[in-house]
């Protein structure tokens, strides 16, 4: 069942506003109400080297006080140094780096590395690293970075640490509009499932910590575990793991061998924002990925839209889901939602809950033990953006892809595997469109 992975990660992510009409198996969520509208679709956020941001355009969310999309865009695209802060341990100087595909934020082909061991009763058990000849140790996360900004603090993974894996970036355009999503929603799409495919599939939701909001917390939709709920706690995170830049909400480093600045190192600008706040806005505004017009209409990828239904894909990709009302306070009372997001209709093709379908990683981030081996279902919009499929971007075509699926997904698989050759074209020409 293409369900987790045919992708997009990212980065990563780990997508859609297809937004069009008439897609495959609606969600469980009840009938939009008569304001809903389309989200806003479309990739525009160029990367220029000289004036960044000053192309893109975003979905119409307000901006704070002398604050712009373009200057969001910028602190996105901004590249770090020894001297603002950069790591000791680091991924890439810039979030960019990571998030980029079709223009800033998109999905791209950039993987990370996840490890650890279990213990004796089988739970899993974030590495010990050893660095710095022996005298520092690295402990508390699965994230092993690649890059440091001296050979004494470069990770190397000890045989001891038998569990790793690759994953890859998540796409994070449209993310705002994920964020929009109520908890109820993604609850009622999980309990909607079992019934949809005589209990072979059952979505998880866990419940995350809000950054923001100390002692808060709301179902987690963001990253391969589903680890964070609002974006801002994702924007902290991935400023501090990713990047090596400590900030309000995650203000101790990693570690302080070859440190050059003191905590926190993210620091408010003229606006009076933080990089942090700056990422937030940038991926709030965004447009949702939209589909392939010259596809859209074609008749093999109606059929193939049909076919992806009907071999139940469609469960767990889910195509439509409606985001929840301006005005709803979210995130632990921290935002709220604005015209600009609220009761949109998008086409993620993604449940955003965690499933066992064979492929899973065996690491446990922000969820209970029993998510060892379950990853988010991949978001499939823009899915023709990417040459390389799954959480850890090993599967090459759409039919490797999906010939992976097996758990939870396995019926699906034996109905793919079922499909006529001209069945299985139509199938990937809809996958195309996405």
């Amino acid at each position: 069942m293409i369900r987790k992975n045919v992708l997009l990660v990212v980065c990563c992510s780990g997508l859609i506003g297809l937004g069009l009409v008439g897609l495959a198996q609606q969600s469980a969520q009840k009938p939009a109400p008569p304001t809903a509208t389309e989200a806003p679709a479309g990739f525009k956020t160029p990367t220029l080297s000289k004036h960044p941001g000053s192309k893109s355009v975003s979905n119409g969310i307000p901006e704070p006080p002398n604050d712009t999309f373009a200057l969001d865009q910028a602190n996105f695209e901004s590249r770090e140094g020894n001297d603002t802060g950069l790591g000791p341990l680091h991924n890439a100087t810039i979030c960019a780096d990571c998030h980029q595909g079709t223009g800033t934020g998109g999905p791209s082909q950039v993987t990370e590395v996840r490890a650890g061991h279990l213990d004796s009763g089988g739970n899993f058990v974030n590495p010990t690293i050893f660095i710095n000849h022996g005298k520092d140790m690295i402990t508390g996360r699965s994230l092993i970075n690649d890059r440091a900004i001296c050979p004494q603090a470069e990770e190397h993974l000890p045989a001891t640490e038998n569990i790793s894996t690759l994953r890859a970036a998540l796409n994070t355009l449209g993310d705002g509009f994920v964020e929009a999503i109520d908890d109820q929603t993604l609850i009622d799409i999980a309990a909607e499932q079992p019934k949809q495919s005589n209990g072979m599939i059952a979505g998880e939701t866990v419940e995350v910590a809000i950054l923001e909001a100390p002692g808060q917390t709301r179902v987690g939709r963001f990253g391969w575990k589903d680890q964070h709920g609002s974006i801002l706690s994702f924007s902290a995170d991935a400023y501090l793991n990713e990047v090596g830049i400590s900030n309000r909400l995650k203000p101790v480093d990693i570690t302080t061998v070859c440190k050059t600045t003191p905590d926190p190192e993210d620091k408010a600008d003229k606006t009076g924002l933080f990089g942090i706040d700056h990422f937030a806005q940038f991926i709030r505004g965004t447009l949702v990925p939209p589909r392939d017009q010259v596809l859209v209409g074609k008749p093999e990828v109606k059929a193939g839209e049909k076919l992806f239904a009907q071999i139940q894909c469609s469960i767990c990709h889910v195509g439509r889901i409606v985001t929840a009302p301006a005005g709803t306070v979210i995130n632990g009372g921290t935002f709220t939602i604005p015209d600009a997001l609220g009761s949109k209709i998008i086409h993620p093709f993604s449940d955003f809950l965690l499933h066992d379908i064979g492929t899973g990683d065996g690491i446990v981030q922000g969820g209970p033990q029993d998510t060892q081996h379950k990853l988010r279902t991949s978001a499939l919009w823009g899915l023709r953006t990417k040459s390389r499929f799954m959480h850890d971007l090993k599967s090459e075509s759409f039919e490797s892809a999906i010939l992976r699926h097996q758990g939870e997904a396995a019926n699906s698989t034996n109905l793919f595997k079922q499909l006529t050759p001209q069945e299985r074209s139509e199938l990937f020409e809809f996958l195309s469109s996405l």
